[in-house]
């Protein structure tokens, strides 16, 4: 019997792969570790979706900001590093490096000790910096964000784990955009709503790309990437998670509509003046803790290409599960809440 570690397990993409790995009876036994379960978190759909697997999963409390002393039954045969500070806005500059970082070095150290030679990591397109200009994995990363320059310095940590016995340890590192799909709670499950409920606007960013990928294909590119290497005797291999190309902003939008069934006129409105107004709701709604989807942050994104290729991907021969419609409809179909 064998088993696998999840850190970061009972985030979106660690019960997706948990989930992925089980229904494919990759492993006989799924341990998520994380510093809450399933049930603490308020996306109800994960824990719908880990259900049937009963006792085959297992969740173990820990932060993989201190080190692990847990330690399984079972030898450990495969380790996902999903665990991360990620969401921008929400958490200050020392908030990314104290997670990113120790829970890399401490995720790699607790790889040694139970004697696992295979671990996938997910990084980001963060790393990449912000540009117009089209970039793939040969582009050489220039993070001007904490939680881009975290995430580029926990790969190094990942990298150097590997090259530390390079003869028998793989790593995976997948660059993924934005990932969506039922439960995630995000930016597309924001536009999803935006658009069904008729605020959504443009703001001269309709051609915008924004590199994504539905976190069910996600999960199935990082385990064929992993088998690839294996066959071809890497040790490394890094791909960004993306559609090819990365949708427009239109481009979601149209899907999500036509998904949901709903006709929609969206109007185009200045830049400035939906940057000023998400000003003036932040300047109320912080000081009273109140969370809003308007933040000036999340403004500026909408209007800045993540222009993500995923070249070692189409290079390799991957072919796509899904397209963003089709994506958007196996959504609707698993999690009807996220479209009402």
């Amino acid at each position: 019997m064998s088993c696998a570690v999840i850190f970061g397990g009972s985030g979106f993409i660690g019960c997706f792969f948990a989930d992925y790995v089980l229904s494919k009876k990759l492993f006989t036994k799924v341990y998520l570790y994380d510093v809450d379960s399933c049930e603490e978190k308020s996306f109800s759909f994960r824990c719908q979706l880990l259900e049937e697997h009963g006792e085959l999963i297992e969740f173990v409390r820990g932060d993989v900001c201190e080190a692990i002393v847990w330690k399984p039954v079972e030898p450990v045969s495969f380790i996902a590093n999903f665990a991360a500070v990620h969401r921008e806005p929400g958490h200050e500059d020392w908030e990314y490096f104290k997670t990113n970082l120790l829970g890399a070095e401490n995720v790699t150290a607790w790889a040694e000790k139970v004697e696992c030679n295979r671990i996938a990591f997910t990084s980001s397109i963060s790393p990449y910096g912000i540009s117009e200009s089209v970039k793939d994995e040969a582009t050489l990363p220039v993070p001007v964000t904490s939680y881009g320059s975290s995430k580029l310095v926990a790969e190094k940590i990942h990298e150097s784990w590997q090259a530390r016995d390079a003869e028998i340890r793989t790593l995976v590192i997948a660059r993924p955009g934005v990932v969506f799909g039922p439960g995630e709670g995000g930016n597309v499950t924001r536009l999803v709503s935006a658009v069904c409920k008729g605020y959504f606007f443009y703001m001269a960013n309709r051609g915008t790309r924004k590199a994504g990928i539905y976190v069910k294909e996600l999960c199935n590119a990082i385990w064929w990437m992993h088998k690839l290497q294996m066959e071809q005797g890497k040790g490394v291999v890094l791909f960004n998670g993306s559609m090819n190309p990365g949708p427009s902003i239109s481009e979601y939008v149209v899907a999500v509509c036509k998904v949901a069934k709903v006709k929609r006129f969206v109007p185009s409105m200045p830049f400035f003046l939906l940057l000023a107004a998400a000003y003036c709701i932040d300047l109320v709604a912080r000081p009273l803790g109140i969370s809003h989807p308007f933040s000036p942050v999340r403004i500026r994104k909408l209007v800045r290409s993540n222009n993500i290729l995923p070249s070692v991907l189409v290079n390799s021969g991957y072919e796509y599960l899904f397209t963003l419609e089709t994506a958007m409809q196996d959504w609707k179909r698993d999690c009807l809440e996220d479209w009402n």
